[in-house]
């Protein structure tokens, strides 16, 4: 074949990286980093917002350079990003049609290659081999018919004339992440794919992932998909030695050894601290002893006076040396959430909509009445009117028939599914006088707060986003998908954070761990 065409290694395939070092915005966010993935070889990777997760990504794929280290890849590899370009008048079938372009120009091959030989023209049955063989190697006739189960089964747009721009992020994301599927790469790079997929196309999500023949790595929050899926996980979180960590035993592996990890991190932190202390108040003391001059009991002379000052001189210097060669190599453990003292009105309906509807989006009546502490999870498939719902509730949406009702004190804000695209400014800025507040969330560190918002990652506008709800101090806290772009252990302490809140609190996901945690409450199911 004279097209130059890129097929898959299969089982010779491998990805190595080998001393992984980036630097981003003058910060160190990779370090140490060594991995090797192979056929059916499946890793996690996990890591607090800011950690390094999507450049890791970026850098197995050969998109990003790292600044030391190396990568080799021996094979073909999809990437699956959490944001897609909507530049131009792209269309679904566009996206399809790049993803299996190396698919297109073989079967091109194919046809050309049998015309060839149907004329005997000379080289014909060479390249007619030639071609049959890379058409093989990537199931090339099945390709479309793969892509096409998966825009299904994902709940993706399968109209391929549909322009992107006419999409919800949402709805790019699983058309990106269907080609992925059934283009039949060597590796899998998915970034957060379950962000925007309902409980059906999270179990096919689940289902192809374990039967995928090639590697896959996978920086998710979702719990349940890393129990189902991963058995080796790569953990990004700060360390004592700031080195990474590697996990087998797969996600409760994870978590056993991260616990034990943080424990024996303050243990040596609280350690290291008492021994600080104890070098400071003898370096002190030494020195307070030097500066009043000290005088011999009564009955000593002036020579043995002057004997004992070279003593407490080097006495001094020994402490002030101890203290200077005990330099804290252990740095303090990462903060942890710590969620605000939310307000109750107790007796009160905080909030109330009656038979409310919104045309086209939300087709069937909905009633919902809540009162201080009140905590409801609202469910249904993409599509039934869940944010549609969360916005009527906080305000921000007219219903089209019915009403809604909120006590004039009361207070409610909204998490929205998604960061707001146009903010320009710092973090310092949204937050104006709430920015103490932040810090002491435990949700952005003091250096990000005066960092363009732009160049805060996904995960971190996620929590500055959260951080503007919660500095309200709502009545009433509306959720939609709370972990999307949040880390496992924020998502673990916002969880237990939920059940002791006195604030009513109304909850729209799809995290099926999440679900889990919350099975005791009131549910209310949408598209029945």
């Amino acid at each position: 074949m004279s097209v130059q065409i890129t097929l898959p290694a299969r089982a010779r395939a491998q990805l190595t990286a080998s001393g992984i070092h980036s630097v981003r915005g003058g910060r160190t966010v990779l370090s140490g980093i060594d991995l090797t993935v192979s056929p059916q070889s499946r890793w996690g990777v996990v890591g607090e917002n800011g950690r390094g997760k999507s450049t890791l990504l970026h850098i197995l794929a050969g998109v990003l350079e790292p600044d030391a280290g190396t990568v080799q890849r021996v094979g073909t590899v999809g990437v699956a990003e959490q944001e897609m370009s909507t530049v131009g008048d792209r269309t679904v079938g566009d996206v399809i049609d790049l993803e299996l372009a190396d698919v297109r120009a073989v079967l091109r091959a194919l046809d050309d290659a049998s015309s060839a030989l149907a004329q005997d023209s000379p080289g014909a049955a060479e390249a007619y081999a030639a071609a049959l063989d890379a058409a093989q190697v990537l199931e090339a006739w099945d390709a479309d018919r793969r892509v096409d189960l998966a825009l299904e089964s994902l709940g993706a747009a399968t109209d391929r004339s549909r322009r992107l721009a006419e999409l919800s992020v949402g709805q790019r994301y699983r058309v990106r992440l269907a080609c992925l599927l059934g283009a039949g790469h060597d590796f899998l790079l998915l970034d957060e794919p379950t962000n925007h997929l309902d409980l059906a196309g999270l179990e096919f999500l689940t289902t192809q992932l374990k039967a995928y023949p090639g590697g896959v790595v996978l920086v998710s929050h979702d719990r349940a998909l890393l129990s189902d899926v991963a058995p080796t996980m790569l953990d990004l979180d700060p360390s004592w030695d700031g080195k990474p960590r590697v996990y087998g035993g797969g996600f409760p592996g994870y978590q056993e050894g991260r616990l034990a990890e943080r424990e024996r991190w303050s243990a040596e932190y609280e350690q290291q601290q008492a021994e600080h202390a104890r070098l400071t108040q003898d370096l002190s003391a030494a020195q307070n002893r030097l500066s009043s001059g000290w005088r011999p009991e009564k009955g000593h002379g002036r020579h043995e006076r002057a004997t004992r000052a070279p003593a407490l001189v080097r006495s001094v210097n020994r402490r002030r040396d101890e203290l200077e060669q005990h330099a804290l190599p252990v740095p303090a453990p990462p903060r942890r959430f710590r969620m605000p003292e939310l307000p109750a009105r107790p007796g009160v309906t905080l909030l109330q909509a009656e038979q409310v509807t919104v045309e086209g989006r939300l087709r069937k009546p909905v009633t919902v009445y809540l009162e201080a502490g009140a905590r409801l999870v609202v469910s249904g498939p993409n599509g039934s009117g869940k944010s549609t719902l969360l916005s009527v509730l906080a305000g921000g949406l007219d219903p089209t028939s019915g009403s809604v009702h909120a006590s004039p004190s009361a207070r409610v804000r909204l998490l929205e599914q998604e960061s707001p695209q146009a903010r320009t400014g710092r973090a310092r800025d949204v937050l104006r006088s709430h920015q103490d507040g932040l810090v002491s969330l435990g949700l952005l560190a003091a250096r990000d707060l005066d960092k363009p918002i732009g160049e805060l990652s996904m995960g971190q506008q996620r929590r500055l986003d959260l951080a503007v709800a919660l500095a309200a101090r709502p009545h009433v806290l509306l959720l939609d998908e709370p972990t999307n772009h949040l880390s496992i252990a924020l998502v673990d302490e916002l969880t237990e954070a939920l059940q002791l809140t006195k604030a009513a609190v109304v909850l729209a996901t799809h995290d099926r761990q999440l679900r889990r945690d919350t099975e005791a409450w009131p549910q209310l199911r949408l598209g029945q």
